[in-house]
């Protein structure tokens, strides 16, 4: 498909040379045309004298930038008051809210090399822009006596460099920027544009101030030496676009590495990672075309989203000497995380690149990155905490430091300095925070886990599996699978009998550490049923559709039972040592009583007996005495029998194994005997405080199914002689 697209003109006020026209492709569809590559660019505006005495550079309309910073003559100069930015957004239209630049950054330690330099804030990312207002003043908001001379605002636009970035949109960069307009630029400075650096722009600045301070660093290409763990996946300066023009002068190399200090960029952390290159050629420009440095001044950077880039040139498995660390450099690599730590701690992802670039350098010199080592100070100077360094004495520091510890500056902000430990902890190893969370294929019962025998066990770990070499499973104190670092689970198979399960990892540094062993049963052996899940009839309101029983059952299993449950005819779950539960069932109808015992390996056991209640009416008994007949729709049937009559009785002969009375009963209710198969067993007394009907009164259940006979006899009781009997229910 042909793809068509138009120019765009943009007009953008610079200065005395007027309106500036320009031109960006853009698509004539949403079907991404992608964009051109295009160089770094730097372009340096100059700030003018303020009323209050200050320096200023008000709204101003620019090329398009992405970062900025301030910069101004003499690198040894401080800065004291605050330099404060806002920009006019491409993405919102809008102006951002003024915005700090950090100005404490550290001096280069060549005296040769400062005087070349500028002295310059940390470049801020702010994504696109065409549009610039600066200010510098005290910090209480006075104008400050003691400025700098030459300050200017340096914008950096970091161009298009990598595939990725030509196959994204377009950047919908201004097209028109009206001086009058309130919301828009407007200009008052003229730039320069320094994209193209001379050589003299590009000093040394790292080199020995005195060869007592420390050894001289070297130009000579040294041998990497082999690392005691992997290389973490590293994005290299052709991955990232660098423009190895901006960096002529040769690579410099300090004898090995004894420590890394951890820096942020500071700026925003609002940024996408697909812009994470752009920040690094960003950086570039401004440390070699603004700072005047020869090269980018950390050996590594690290994304939010846990993306290494390799900064100074001249190989990471070498001990490049960086411009990181004032008075520090010549023993120590820089890693710097893209964005401000101050307030927020660094993901995850970041820690742990962090902490696997470290362990790899320090690996590759031997050095434990929980350890501690004498640093040689190349500088007299304090740290952020007040400790003094006298340059040539040796100082204690951290294998992993903060970029604080050696010098006078907040970085790499209070949150990512607490967080420190744990990347000395995850660098070092062994893996920390390693924990069983479950285990499937078995029931733990007490302490032992029951299985029939495959079993899943899963983990977690605190330190990310990238920093982790592989887990073993350990049954009976010997390896039984393996998985890598980045897993959270493994299976096994066990054999018969009782066993130990243990997970143990194995950090990329070797360290291992191993999960407290858990105990095993192999069970393959299902439960039993050793009493047959029966009903039996049990006193309460009788209805046709709704028979009172008690369901009763036993189950046992040769290790752990777990549990019994009901299937049909309705569910139910028990525990193991519960034998009997109040149900109802269905008279007249055969019912299948399905119950399935469970143990902790899996193993089940399933029976199913049927049984059926059938409700004997009172006219199926064989009478003796008087009885009268009575009808409502409150008796089982509409009928019941009703005798006062001393000695009058009813029986009835069935076939079965337990059997209920049903009765009427209320206050003027009598008592009346009960006889089973010809003996006296109970004297039953039927009054009540309230009128019930349908009432199972009394009850008997024999071991097994068998002719009865169940007599009842009227006693005659004084004052209140009369029985009224509404049937028999018996189980076959």
């Amino acid at each position: 498909m042909r793809r068509r697209a138009w120019l765009t003109l943009g007009a953008v006020v610079l200065g005395g040379a007027g309106v500036v026209t320009y031109a960006v492709a853009s698509p004539s569809s949403g079907d991404g045309a992608g964009q051109a590559k295009r160089p770094v660019r730097v372009y340096d505006l100059a700030l003018r004298s303020a009323a209050d005495g200050g320096r200023e550079l008000p709204r101003t309309g620019t090329k398009p930038f992405s970062m900025l910073g301030v910069s101004w003559q003499g690198a040894g100069a401080r800065l004291r008051g605050a330099a404060q930015v806002r920009t006019h957004s491409v993405e919102t239209g809008a102006w951002t809210g003024w915005r700090d630049l950090e100005a404490d950054v550290d001096p280069l330690e060549d005296p040769r090399a400062r005087a070349a330099a500028r002295g310059a804030s940390e470049p801020l990312w702010v994504g696109p822009s065409d549009g610039v207002q600066v200010r510098v003043v005290r910090k209480d908001g006075t104008a400050s006596p003691a400025l700098p001379r030459d300050l200017r605002v340096s914008l950096v636009d970091p161009g298009v460099a990598t595939a990725a970035e030509q196959r994204a949109e377009p950047a919908a960069y201004v097209a028109e920027a009206s001086p009058t307009d309130s919301t828009s630029p407007t200009d008052t400075a003229s730039p320069t544009d320094t994209a193209s650096p001379t050589d003299s722009a590009s000093p040394t600045d790292s080199a020995s101030p005195s060869d007592s301070a420390s050894a001289s660093p070297s130009a000579t290409t040294p041998t990497a030496p082999p690392s005691t763990v992997p290389e973490p996946p590293i994005v290299s300066r052709a991955g990232w676009g660098a423009d190895e023009s901006l960096s002529p002068q040769p690579s410099e190399y300090n004898a090995d590495v004894k420590a890394v200090f951890v820096h942020h960029t500071d700026g925003t952390n609002d940024y996408s990672c697909a812009d994470s290159a752009a920040i690094v050629r960003g950086i570039y420009a401004y440390h070699t075309q603004t700072n005047g440095w020869n090269d980018i001044g950390y050996n590594f950077l690290v994304d939010k989203c846990g993306t290494v880039f390799e900064g100074r040139k001249g190989g990471v498995d070498l001990p490049v000497l960086g411009a990181h660390t004032y008075g520090w450099n010549r023993e120590a690599a820089g890693i710097a995380v893209l964005g401000d730590y101050t307030t927020t701690g660094a993901s995850n992802a970041a820690l742990a690149s962090i902490a696997r670039v470290a362990a790899w350098k320090l690996g590759q010199y031997h050095a434990d990155p929980a350890t501690t080592v004498q640093l040689k100070a190349g500088a007299t100077q304090t740290n952020y905490s007040g400790a003094g360094f006298t340059a040539g004495t040796s100082y204690t520091f951290n294998r992993v430091s903060g970029h604080r510890d050696g010098y006078n500056t907040q970085c790499p902000g209070s949150s990512l300095y607490a967080q420190l430990p744990t990347v000395r902890a995850w660098a070092a190893g062994p893996v920390q925070g390693l924990k069983v969370t479950s285990v499937s294929g078995a029931g733990l019962s007490g302490s032992t886990y029951y299985t029939k025998g495959a079993i899943t066990v899963k983990w977690s770990t605190a330190t990310p599996g990238s920093l982790i070499s592989r887990f073993e499973l350990l049954v009976d104190g010997k390896v039984a699978a393996t998985a890598s670092g980045t897993a959270g689970s493994a299976a096994a198979t066990l054999a018969s009998g009782t066993h130990t399960v243990a997970v143990r990892a194995v950090h990329q540094s070797g360290k291992t550490v191993t999960t407290g062993a858990l105990n095993f049963a192999t069970d393959t052996t299902a439960p039993s049923f050793t009493t047959t899940p029966k009903i039996s009839l049990r006193t309460g309101t009788v209805n046709t559709t709704a028979v009172p029983v008690t369901l009763g059952w036993k189950a046992t299993d040769g290790q752990a039972l777990k549990s019994v449950s009901l299937l049909s005819p309705t569910t139910a779950t028990f525990g193991p040592t519960t034998t009997g539960s109040s149900r109802t069932a269905k008279s007249g109808t055969a019912s299948t009583w399905s119950m399935k015992a469970y143990d902790y390996a899996g193993n089940t056991r399933t029976s199913s007996p049927s049984w059926t209640p059938v409700i004997l009416q009172e006219t199926s008994a064989t009478k003796s005495g008087s009885w009268t007949a009575r009808s409502s729709t409150s008796y089982l049937g509409g009928k019941s029998y009703s005798s006062g009559s001393k000695g009058a009785s009813l029986s009835w002969t069935f076939t079965g194994r337990s059997a209920s009375w049903v009765v009427s009963r209320a206050s003027s209710s009598g008592q009346a005997y009960v006889y089973v198969d010809g003996v006296k067993v109970s004297t039953v007394d039927l009054k009540s405080s309230t009128t019930l009907y349908r009432q199972a009164i009394w009850t008997k259940t024999w071991s097994s199914s068998a002719q009865h006979t169940v007599k009842i006899v009227v006693v005659g009781t004084s004052g209140r002689p009369t029985v009224t009997t509404d049937g028999l229910v018996y189980v076959k």
